[in-house]
């Protein structure tokens, strides 16, 4: 099993900002937390994707700079394509989609790159990517087009294996308002991937915001055939009482990210203000991925029960089992004034108090 964290979080998007990131926050954290081996779920934006696929030179620079510093990548994060903290994103991260090229180019570079970066003693590399495309437009035309690119990402991925010898894995992220949004339909549109380079990457944030169990949703993936490559170890907002707890809801609707927003009772929300504004009965959960060791201000909790018993289904399951497990809240920086980090020092300090829950609950389940 790998556990990492995912450099999602810090705003680096060239090869230099990325070994520098390496010593501000990588190095201390491995530190802080006494292991002799850090796993990070690297994220690359695009243009250094590019630059790292088609340069080998570079590509074993960043191998050396991780070696080093005691860190390995047995996983990128292939979600964001460029910009992921910049000062807006929302709906700018589901593009491109699976309906254009850009986004096949994109992913067949992070797994030229990992195939590159992963330890010898990793079984298979994984990359994660966003589930197809936001849920509209979406018709029969966008449809065959991404058929068309999940076809040639197999292609891509075993041409990889075959001149590398190591097997890269994409796993599609269902997500809350796009056109996979929960296993059931994983289990549907994604029913004719070439399984043996494709699956699931399950956010247990995600799977959360979409009210699944997670025995359920795990038996409809395995019914379905598709395996999860990669398991995303996040924790959603939860709000029992959301009317009570207006005001400080709102304190956690920024211009950022999406804060998709679900109800028990069925509502939906494409946004956190949204959900205020529409005053969805409850309770909540809401796709904003909160520190898992920390609970949020009170009367909010977070669904970290719901990863206790994810990861309980996911490291007792018989048969093939996940074994990439990346801690990814890239929230911090836009937190409650009252929880946000104050400096750098203070961003490594939560995400290696994350680690270290994370690494205790899998240690419980195993």
């Amino acid at each position: 099993m790998h556990l990492s964290y995912c450099t999602n979080v810090h705003p680096a998007e060239d090869l230099d900002g990325i070994i520098g990131q390496l010593d501000t926050y990588a190095l201390p954290i491995r530190r802080r937390l006494g292991s002799d081996v850090l796993g990070l779920g690297l994220w690359l934006a695009a243009p250094a994707a590019s630059a790292l696929a088609g340069d080998p030179t570079s590509r074993r620079k960043l191998r050396r700079e991780l070696d080093v510093r005691g860190l390995e990548v047995v996983t990128l994060n292939g979600f964001p394509y460029e910009a992921f903290q910049a000062p807006v994103v929302k709906h700018a991260v589901y593009h491109p989609d699976w309906t254009e090229r850009e986004r096949l180019d994109y992913t067949l570079d992070c797994a030229r790159v990992l195939a590159d970066l992963m330890p010898d003693t990793a079984t298979y590399g994984s990359v994660s990517s966003l589930p197809l495309a936001w849920r509209t437009p979406w018709d029969s035309e966008r449809a065959a087009a991404a058929t068309r690119h999940l076809d040639d990402l197999a292609r891509g991925l075993d041409r990889i294996a075959g001149e590398t010898g190591r097997t890269i894995k994409v796993g599609f992220e269902p997500e809350p308002g796009c056109l996979v949004e929960n296993t059931t339909q994983a289990a549907e549109l994604l029913a004719k991937v070439d399984t043996r380079w494709l699956g699931v990457c399950l956010d247990l944030a995600h799977l959360a915001c979409a009210w699944e169990k997670p025995a359920e949703a795990l038996d409809r993936l395995r019914r379905a055939g598709i395996p999860v490559v990669k398991t995303q170890v996040s924790a959603a907002l939860q709000a029992d009482d959301p009317l009570a707890a207006e005001e400080v809801l709102r304190s956690y609707a920024e211009k950022r990210f999406l804060h998709q927003t679900r109800s028990a009772e069925g509502g939906s929300a494409d946004d956190l203000d949204e959900a205020l504004d529409l005053r969805l009965p409850g309770p909540w959960r809401i796709h904003y991925h909160v520190p898992l060791h920390a609970e949020p201000e009170a009367p909010l909790t977070s669904t970290v029960p719901v990863i206790r018993e994810a990861l309980y289904e996911l490291l007792t399951a018989p048969g093939e089992r996940c074994e990439h497990f990346d801690v990814e809240t890239y929230t911090w920086g836009v937190l409650p004034e009252s929880q946000r980090p104050k400096d750098e020092a203070g961003l490594a300090d939560g995400i290696a108090a994350e680690l270290a829950f994370a690494r205790d609950l899998m240690a419980v389940n195993r």
